[in-house]
């Protein structure tokens, strides 16, 4: 099955990396006391999250923003638990070095040049020439390369600054640490080409070999994944129509905010967290779908349904 490669949505939703890399001690959400639904309220309140030291809180269980929690090739759905550290990744507080850190290079066609550049040099080998994770060198790898080129774009500048920079080891993973390799401008071009991977803007040439992303399969793989959980018994229907309901306006508020978004100051789960109590706050959903939708995708992600 190839549901790893889906979705990520919904962490943002729930999906990784090697870029950003089982089970550790959670890290509390913390919410905002008033849910932002305009942009300045959104990046007002993205300044204002901090995370805690180690608790047990809210939100346990979840791994990558809005159930888009892909693990690349490595393990297959139904497996029996998420993939290794996927919760760690996605809870982890983003170091205070890299609090806050945005990137000052403008994603135009010369920095989408080099930024491709260095990701068919440095990244290609295991993520894969578009980036979902499927390159040669990454088959043998558990933890799975992540398909980054889908969930960067659903992890803030300042998350994944940090995690190109200081690598896979604290989580276990091959991912090396790049703020030795490559200089910090170097770093955002990068970025932004596999975010442009991600949204289309560009197509990845042939070098390594690998897939490009396609909108329409990841769809796909999501009904899938939602069927499978039904089909096992660890979801209604009813319950599968909800989470679908939720994740598709969570895909549309983060496509809207992108770029308050790309400024978040929390970790994936804090700004799935977010986004769904913007969208309760605006009236899009209730309290009672959000609730709802969180405790589906933690169900899903400990059957191991969702990777």
């Amino acid at each position: 099955m190839k549901f790893r490669k889906f979705i990520l949505s919904t962490a943002l939703f729930t999906a990784t990396l090697l870029l950003f890399a089982a089970c550790s001690t959670p890290q509390a959400t913390i919410v905002p006391t008033s849910a932002p639904t305009s942009p300045a309220e959104m990046a007002e309140a993205m300044t204002s999250y901090t995370t805690p030291g180690p608790t047990k809180g809210h939100g346990q269980g979840k791994e990558e923003q809005h159930g888009h929690g892909h693990q690349g090739h490595g393990k297959g759905m139904g497996m029996g638990g998420p993939p290794k550290g996927m919760r760690e990744r996605h809870q982890a507080p983003i170091p205070a070095a890299y609090q806050g850190k945005t990137s000052p290079i403008p994603a135009d066609e010369a920095s989408l040049a080099r930024g491709e550049a260095i990701y068919v040099q440095q990244c290609a080998t295991c993520h894969g020439d578009g980036g979902m994770g499927d390159g040669p060198a990454g088959q043998g790898l558990d933890p799975a390369p992540a398909p980054i080129a889908h969930t960067s774009q659903m992890l803030s500048d300042s998350y994944l600054f940090w995690r190109i920079s200081e690598g896979g080891a604290q989580f276990n993973t091959a991912m090396i640490p790049y703020k030795g390799i490559l200089s910090e401008d170097e770093i955002w071009d990068v970025i932004n080409y596999v975010r442009a991977l991600g949204s289309g803007e560009v197509k990845p040439r042939h070098h390594v070999g690998g897939q490009a992303i396609d909108p329409h399969a990841e769809a796909q793989m999501h009904a899938e994944m939602l069927a499978t959980g039904v089909k096992q018994g660890v979801i209604t229907q009813d319950e599968a129509d909800l989470f679908a309901e939720v994740h598709d306006k969570l895909d549309a508020y983060k496509g809207a905010h992108m770029d308050e978004l790309r400024s978040f100051m929390g970790n994936p789960e804090e700004m799935q967290q977010a986004m769904l109590d913007a969208l309760v706050k605006s009236g899009e959903i209730t309290q009672e779908q959000a609730d709802a939708f969180v405790d589906i995708h933690d169900r899903l992600v400990e059957a191991g349904i969702m990777q």
